[in-house]
């Protein structure tokens, strides 16, 4: 009773306490309530006949701690809250009209309460403590938002609805919204201020007011361009305006030559990964230089002597080889397990170079990643403070010696460093600390990764964020700070602990290397300790625990000085650089010294492929060299018992047949108890003699020629197989037969085949052979058996990412066999607001159920089985289509998207571009169809707007492709690598910049050879010039080829067959210096070379050193002529005839007017041996001579030239001259044409003949009939008139300056014209 009193008691005071307390709570509510009424002049008596009133209230300052009595205003519409306490958003929810709302100056910590206030059209929580933007999804009126001066960091918040398998993003819902204020937060990430373009009518952004402090993002190059570019609809950025259309074309343009730059570098990368590859495969067929094929051998031998030594245990007799042979092929093993392992680590350094180029694209440049070299300060600093930090008596268990670093990356990060920056200005600010102090307190720390995470993923994440947060380290079940250390081996201790573990288990790749962490990494951090102190026995690491501490730190016993140091802050933490290492072994000095000198500071970068090669030959020629072994080609019952060892078919368990020649194998359908069974180093293609076999266990069938598993059949005891170095393709039906037919399989190694996509191999096996413990010799775990199993099952929804101005959404898609099935009636209901789909790696095979997109703008289909292009001729909106991996011959089916933008189309079976396709992609600036079949690029011309084009491992060939593109003069980039033009066209890349000089870049390397390719290719007339000229090139049907002033400077029409129909040339008003490249023409018979720079039919012979730098680049150009003489420059000039070759045999007119000739000798005209026509008119000839060889001559002209006398063998082998005129010169005097007996045609005007005597010459003349002396001074001689008479029976017709009446005594000139046949000159070749 007594105790039962007690509890009455206890009970009654309890409730007093509590009714006292609520009295007090309501009392305190009610002043609050009074204090609101008096702010806004409401009386508090009559607040509930007035309250319903009043639209608009305000309380600043204090007297306002809890958002209470709000009620009584049900039809407010404006509330201002301003300096008061508050934390919480409450009382709202009575206030459904509430339009604006200020909760300014106060203590919020988050947004929330307003699920009832949907009108609201004007938010202001500035300055206050808020984290995220989250919680505004019902406000789709909002208009304004100001919560600048809070600690928000991100913008992108996601937000799910399960129900609807929706997704979006914190803003996206306010669609509405006009004007935005982030300004003073802590926004340092250019990828949060991109998801502001999903606000269409955003028109005023603040993200670094006057008033406030800027984000840091602001403080990031190029800030300005990413907003204005992402955010076209900016009227207003900061303090600025920005609404002139000049700067928003600006701002795109910059940003578009960056990503195009960006691309083009990581294409570039990605394209080296591909080439490295490539050329590993290539080196696997030779065994000089294929590490890979030197295993292959080696591990055939090693096979081979395992099966010899336990044929000789079990039959009691002598091993067949000695313990040194085998030592030795044990260590040639492992030296090219060594090589292999280098090569490797070159493909995953190259993976993360195109890692690290798309972070460098996505930052805009503020994260940039740079290699280091020897000559690098930096680089020897890195290496001198790893080799400080290393202390080998640490490793002494394990053999280690040394270490060498193989590759230094500085790490730059402008957003990391401004907020590392800004900390410690801050701290020193506040703590008064002085520079000399602070830098003591700075110290280069190593992180310690943790060794279960992937170390990839880890290591780009602290690159583009930095390090996390103590609360993301706690919420991972890890210390409330990050660890560092100063010591290697403290780095190391968990990597190598983890690593030992996971060799013990037999989990690990480097399961035979004596050493398995032999090859690591450390991140190399600058880290303020600041104030710091010693951890405490038995107390966790946690902030909470070192209050007034920035850093704890854990020494070592034997060595105090070294350190595991933890720090709370990590905004104190600066990454700058990453070591890649190798520890070196006793073993490497002894076994390996053919790659490593012992230094004790060894450090390595060097590169160079020949010094790999060099290695890797080294490896294959080290002894022992094994002897090949007798071949089994059949079988049959004796040779299995033999083989075996057995008396009875039905006893043998175990059979090895290894290193034989064998095809198939089908007398062992008889062995019924067999259990093992090896076939590897045979020339099986596939396995269907090996079915039926109910007991075995264990099959071998590596390092064969299997195309597929078809054909094995009821192995249910099968548990380990091996088919490691086959040729097997197509993993998904291999996968299939195993399932099917080997429900038993544990191990698996399918490592080596040339899958089609390699990537995806693993998840495919494990999705499908769900019992497996071993893939590749790696354990399977569960998490990772469980993912796979759910990506085979299509239980995983395909995301459709929305990044429109609606509702965001995630489309549940199930694939079902081979078709894309839509399972949900929402997505339909939503289909027109999707903006955004990516079905890559699905399966699918047709594109179907996409007529609803209408407002697609983003489509990506790559690594699918997609054949035909279709279903997209509704979504007209599209901007950007990837179909690349997929089966597309054909691009029809795009003809309809006018406003598609960008196009890629890698890995199809394309082998042209359709006209008919790309007249309709009038929009289309980015092309690449790499990795395709295409031959020509016929119709690209089309595209007007292309800016990249990326066609690299085609098959384009011809340098006429390339004219096909001097029509795009927007093109900027152009990739052709692995295309046979690139190594068939000679100066390749001048060529190209010559004829496309509007290229910034060319196969990812700047265009710069413009002033090369200028004076190589411009003038150049070519097969491909005349196809230009022309239109078409059916060169075999022109006849003429009229080409005047296109400054052609060299000719090379090659192959001349091609212009074998070609009769006449006319080149007038070039920059020819000679015709070399016409020699060849097999009928040309007229050539019009006027107005030139013509030296010579082939150009004269210069030693190297006197050729000026254009001359040595027409020496490199095989039709120039420079290479192709071969006679002294004595024999050219002076020599005879005869000893000159002929040329151009079929050439019968030669014009050569006006090109600034002296020296007729150096022409080489004799070599024409058949010309009949020679106009040198207008040059500066003083001489007639080097007609020698021209016999055939018929007309020659020299008027207007310079020349004075004529001698003796001016014309000594013209004796079928009929025409010469030589006009407008300087002659005095007719002597030594005497040769010229048929001559009828003699020109003379305007030169300086004086005396009448010098035209008695011309007595010697039978055959002239013409003679015109027309502006000689003879012509005002006393004599001339009498000039005019009969020589025997032909007449003489004289012309003179003037005739008058009293010329003619005997007969007028009428009538002498009248009495001269109409025809007494006739020109054979008029």
């Amino acid at each position: 009773m007594c105790g039962d009193f007690v509890l009455l008691l206890a009970d009654l005071s309890y409730y007093r306490d509590m009714l006292s307390n609520e009295k007090q709570k309501n009392r305190s509510e009610e002043e609050v309530i009074k204090k609101l009424c008096m702010a806004n002049g409401v009386p508090y008596e009559k607040i509930a006949q007035e309250g319903s009133n009043i639209t608009s209230l305000e309380m600043f300052f204090s007297g306002f701690p809890r958002m209470i009595g709000l009620s009584f205003f049900p039809r407010l519409s404006q509330l201002t809250i301003i300096g008061q306490n508050i934390e919480h958003i409450d009382g709202l929810e009575c206030c459904p009209l509430l339009q604006e709302l200020w909760i300014v100056q106060c203590h919020l910590t988050e947004i929330s309460g307003l699920q009832n206030c949907l009108q609201l059209e004007k938010l202001y929580l500035y300055e206050n403590k808020i984290c995220e933007i989250k919680n505004l999804d019902l406000q789709v009126h909002l208009e304004v938002l100001w919560i600048n001066n809070n600690c928000i960091t991100k913008i992108k918040v996601r937000v799910v609805s399960p129900l609807l398998f929706c997704v979006w993003h914190s803003l996206d819902p306010n669609v509405n919204l006009q004007k935005l204020n982030l300004s003073g937060n802590k926004i340092s990430s250019f990828k949060e201020l991109s998801q502001l373009a999903r606000l269409p009518r955003l028109s005023e952004l603040a993200l670094k007011d006057p008033t406030s402090t800027p984000n840091p993002v602001c403080l990031l190059c190029n800030y300005d361009t990413h907003i204005l570019y992402h955010v076209p609809s900016l009227q207003r950025l900061d303090i600025y305006d920005v609404s002139s259309k000049q700067i928003k074309e600006a701002a795109e343009s910059a940003v578009m030559k960056k990503m195009m730059y960006y691309n083009m570098r990581v294409r570039t990368a990605q394209r080296k990964l591909a080439e490295t590859r490539l050329s590993l495969i290539e080196r696997k067929k030779t065994l000089s230089q294929s590490p890979e094929e030197c295993i292959k051998t080696l591990t055939r031998a090693l096979k081979f002597v395992c099966t010899l030594h336990k044929m000789s245990f079990c039959s009691s007799s002598k091993k067949l080889q000695d313990p040194a042979t085998e030592h030795k092929v044990h260590a040639k093993i492992e030296a090219l397990r060594k090589r292999l392992k280098l090569w490797t680590r070159r493909l995953d350094e190259m993976e993360y170079t195109v890692q690290f180029l798309l972070m460098e694209l996505e930052s805009v440049g503020n994260i940039r990643l740079e290699e280091g070299c020897s000559t690098d300060p930096w680089f020897t600093s890195c290496c001198d403070l790893l080799l400080s930090r290393f202390s080998p008596s640490d490793y002494k268990t394990y053999g280690i010696t040394d270490i060498r670093v193989n590759r230094v990356i500085r790490i730059h990060n402008s957003a990391l460093r401004l907020c590392f920056e800004d900390k410690i200005h801050r701290l020193l600010a506040s703590e008064d600390l002085s520079s000399q102090n602070y830098r003591r307190q700075l110290e280069y720390l190593f992180y310690i990764v943790d060794p279960e995470k992937c170390e990839k993923d880890e290591t780009l994440q602290i690159l583009q964020e930095g390090f996390k947060t103590t609360e993301q380290q706690k919420a991972m079940g890890k210390e409330g700070a990050i660890p560092f250390s100063n010591s290697l081996s403290l780095n190391e201790q968990s990597r190598i602990e983890y690593t030992l573990r996971q060799t013990s288990q037999g989990h690990t790749k480097h399961s035979m290397d004596t050493i398995p962490f032999r090859h690591g990494q450390v991140n190399v951090s600058k880290v303020f300790v600041g104030r710091s102190m010693p951890i405490r026995d038995g107390e966790p690491v946690d902030r909470s625990n070192y209050p007034g501490v920035y850093s704890v730190y854990r020494s070592v016993e034997t060595n105090p000085r070294r350190r595991q140091w933890f720090v709370f802050d990590h905004e104190l933490v600066l990454p700058e650089y990453i070591i890649y290492y190798e520890y070196i072994t006793q073993v490497n000095y002894c076994i390996h010294s053919f790659d490593y000198k012992p230094t004790l500071l060894s450090h390595s970068t060097d590169r160079d492929p020949s010094n790999d090669v060099a290695l890797d030959k080294e490896v294959l020629n080290r002894e022992p060299v094994l002897k090949p072994q007798p071949k089994l080609l059949s079988l049959d019952d004796k040779i299995l018992l033999s083989v075996a060892r057995a008396n009875v078919l039905s006893q043998i368990t175990v059979l090895n047949l290894h290193g034989n020649s064998l095809s198939n194998i089908k007398e062992i359908s008889s062995l019924t108890a067999l259990r093992h069974l090896t076939v590897s180093f045979n020339e099986f293609t596939h396995l269907d003699d090996i079915s039926h076999m109910p007991n075995l266990e264990f099959l071998d069938a590596s390092f064969n020629h299997l195309v597929t598993l078809e054909g094995l059949r009821g192995l249910g005891q099968l548990k380990q197989l091996d088919v490691r170095w086959n040729k097997l393709t197509k993993v998904r039906e291999d996968t299939a037969v195993l399932r099917k037919h080997t429900p038993a399989l544990l191990k698996l190694d399918t490592r080596y085949n040339p899958w089609n996509r390699p990537e995806a191999v693993r998840m495919t096996i494990l999705g499908h052979l769900m019992n497996l413990t071993h893939l590749d010799d790696v354990l399977v775990a569960e998490e990772e058996a469980a993912e796979a199993v759910q990506m085979a099952a299509g239980s995983k929804i395909n995301q459709l990412q929305h990044v429109g101005f609606s509702v965001k959404t995630f489309l549940g898609a199930v694939l079902g066999g081979m078709m894309l099935i839509f399972v949900t009636f929402c997505v339909y209901q939503i289909a027109d607001q999707i903006t955004t789909l990516n079905l890559d790696n699905k399966r699918i095979s047709k594109m179907i159920n996409l007529s609803k997109l209408v407002n697609l703008r983003w489509a990506s289909f790559n690594d699918n089985e997609i054949s035909k292009v279709e279903g997209l001729d509704n979504c007209l909106k599209l901007e950007e289509l990837s179909l690349n991996n997929n089966s597309i011959c054909t691009l029809s089916g795009l003809t309809r998207l006018h406003c598609l933008n960008k196009l890629s189309v890698d890995g199809n079976r394309l082998t042209s571009l359709d006209v008919s396709t790309l007249d309709g992609l009038s929009s289309l600036s980015f092309l690449s169809a790499e990795n395709n079949c295409i031959a020509s690029l016929h119709g690209i011309q089309r595209l007007r707007s292309l800016l990249e084009l990326y066609i690299g491992s085609n098959q384009i060939s011809t340098s006429r492709d390339i004219y096909c593109l001097k029509g795009l003069t927007n093109l900027l980039i152009l990739d052709l690598c692995g295309n046979p033009l690139v190594e068939k066209l000679e100066n390749y890349r001048i060529y190209v910049v010559f004829h496309l000089p509007f290229l910034k870049a060319l196969d990812g390397i700047e265009a710069s050879e413009c002033e090369s390719a200028k004076n190589m290719f411009m003038g150049r007339l070519t097969t491909d010039t005349v196809a230009e000229k022309l239109g078409h090139s059916n060169y075999t049907e022109i006849t003429l080829l009229n080409l005047q002033a296109c400054s052609i400077r060299i000719v090379d029409l090659s192959p001349p067959e091609l212009f074998r129909n070609v009769r006449c040339i006319n080149l007038d008003h070039s920059n020819l210096t000679s015709f070399s490249g016409l020699i060849h023409l097999p009928n040309i018979k007229a050539l019009c070379l006027n107005y030139n720079h013509i030296e010579s039919i082939l150009p004269r012979q210069k030693t190297q050193t006197h050729l000026t730098s254009r001359q040595i680049l027409y020496s490199k150009v095989h039709s120039s002529g420079y290479s192709q003489q071969s006679t002294s420059k004595a024999s050219r000039d002076t020599g005879p005839t005869g000893s000159l070759e002929p040329l151009m045999g079929s050439l019968e007119v030669l014009h050569l007017s006006h090109n600034g000739i002296s020296n007729m000798a150096n022409l080489q005209l004799s070599r024409l041996t058949n010309l009949k026509a020679l106009f040198l008119e207008g040059n500066e000839i003083n001489q007639v001579e080097g007609l020698e060889g021209l016999h055939q001559l018929r007309e020659l002209v020299l008027n207007r030239n310079r020349i004075k006398t004529l001698t003796k063998n001016s014309f000594a082998a013209q004796a079928l001259l009929l025409e010469l005129h030589l006009a407008q010169n300087r002659i005095r005097e007719l002597n030594h044409l005497d040769p010229l007996i048929e001559l009828r045609k003699l020109s003379l005007d305007m030169n300086k003949l004086q005396d009448i005597a010098e035209l008695d010459k011309l007595e010697t003349l039978p055959s002239l009939k013409e003679l015109s002396v027309v502006g000689n001074p003879v012509s005002i001689n006393k004599f001339y008139r009498q000039f005019v008479h009969w020589v025997g029976s032909v007449f003489i017709c004289i012309h003179l300056l003037s005739v008058t009446e009293h010329i003619l005594n005997s007969r007028s000139l009428e009538q002498m014209i009248k009495s001269t046949p109409s025809s007494h000159f006739h020109n054979p070749i008029r």
